[in-house]
């Protein structure tokens, strides 16, 4: 057999680069010729000489992941983010390949852990969520000279099953639900599908960032997890006109006492601290659907809702895009189409009336103690 052999950098754990000496098996005498094992070789040298070859890592998965990307990912990730792929990390990842060495990996390997993940019934977007996870904290290998290349790169999950339709709340259910609500539970519904603001972005509201003498609201921070963040991407921090009706939503809540100063929270506990969106859903908005005898639905659903009317009234896919703070909704037209801010407004005009055309009356009843 035809044996080459060479030295080459190797990273260790502590970061050093040591030298050592590699061999390789390149074939039997008589199929392989000694010039053909001699050309082997000098293509493993010419790699170093030439500088093409990043030194390979001993580090183990599990060292990489603790010594090198967690330290250094919040950085770059949000908080959120880092969670989540850290919840990838623990529970799929780590236990497959945590005492490899990161050089090790390969692309065989990851397809063999997610086809494992997909004969266990885990969702397409579960499997997503691991070939991302898998491909970051080799991209930071990549960057940090351990690996070569980004081996989760190119890996393609196809869907399976019927996809779910989003859960639509038509007009008149919300209309039906309103009344089932307590404050401030009731007008941060009224928010949600007025505006199609996420919760953790209406939770986090403060006065500051409402104008209503111009009709506007910015949108500048998100809420959750217990905590306060930027705008889930560059294009959801916005400002966006709200409707007159939402004007007075906003105008009639803050009379109720509210904490009205320019840095506190539209919506709040008594203490100023900001409102859990589960226990809202769990103690209001879930009970007030079993009440009415409905789906119970979720925050998600009344951004949707926002969005389906947006669409029914014949709105660009432009408007929509930037009234919902997407980052991309309809590629092609974002090429070329222009939010003119007349039609945002005329958009959000369409969903209020449509949504709440008799809310007046609703908030008189309010007010003469009829609805609780």
């Amino acid at each position: 057999m035809w044996v080459i052999r060479w030295r080459e950098n190797v990273v260790q754990p502590d970061g050093s680069v040591k030298r050592v000496l590699r061999a390789e098996t390149v074939g039997p005498v008589g199929v392989v010729t000694r010039q053909q094992a001699r050309s082997i070789l000098q293509q493993r040298l010419r790699r170093a000489t030439e500088g093409q070859y990043r030194p390979r890592g001993l580090m183990t998965v599990s060292d990489f992941v603790r010594l090198e990307w967690r330290p250094n990912a919040a950085l770059a990730l949000k908080k959120s983010t880092v969670r989540y792929y850290d919840h990838q990390l623990e529970r799929h990842i780590l236990p497959a390949f945590g005492s490899s060495p990161v050089s090790e990996l390969n692309r065989t390997g990851i397809e063999t852990v997610l086809s494992a993940l997909r004969q266990k019934g885990h969702a397409s977007g579960t499997l997503r969520g691991v070939r991302a996870t898998f491909s970051t904290v080799l991209q930071t290998a990549v960057e940090r000279g351990y690996v070569e290349r980004n081996v989760a790169h190119g890996i393609r999950i196809r869907s399976t099953g019927v996809k779910l339709e989003r859960r639509f709340y038509p007009p008149a259910q919300i209309q039906q639900l309103l009344p089932e609500l307590q404050e401030p539970c009731r007008t941060i519904v009224q928010v949600a599908v007025l505006t199609g603001l996420r919760i953790g972005e209406i939770l986090a509201l403060r006065w500051k960032r409402i104008n209503l003498l111009r009709g506007t609201l910015e949108v500048a921070e998100t809420f959750s997890d217990g905590q306060f963040g930027s705008p889930k991407t560059r294009s959801s921090h916005r400002v966006i006109p709200i409707s007159s009706v939402l004007q007075n939503v906003f105008a009639a809540h803050h009379s109720r006492g509210a904490q009205c100063g320019p840095e506190g929270l539209v919506f709040a506990t008594r203490s100023g601290t900001p409102l859990s969106s589960k226990n809202l859903y769990n103690r209001e908005l879930a009970p007030a659907c079993d009440r009415i005898k409905q789906l119970r639905v979720s925050w998600h659903s009344f951004r949707h809702t926002h969005a389906t009317l947006l669409t029914e009234f014949g709105e660009s896919i432009k408007t929509a895009q930037s009234l919902l703070g997407h980052s991309d909704l309809g590629t092609t037209l974002n090429t070329y189409a222009h939010v003119i801010p007349d039609s945002q407004r005329r958009a959000v005009e369409r969903v209020s009336e449509v949504l709440f055309s008799s809310v007046l009356k609703l908030g008189e009843k309010v007010e003469e103690g009829k609805i609780n």
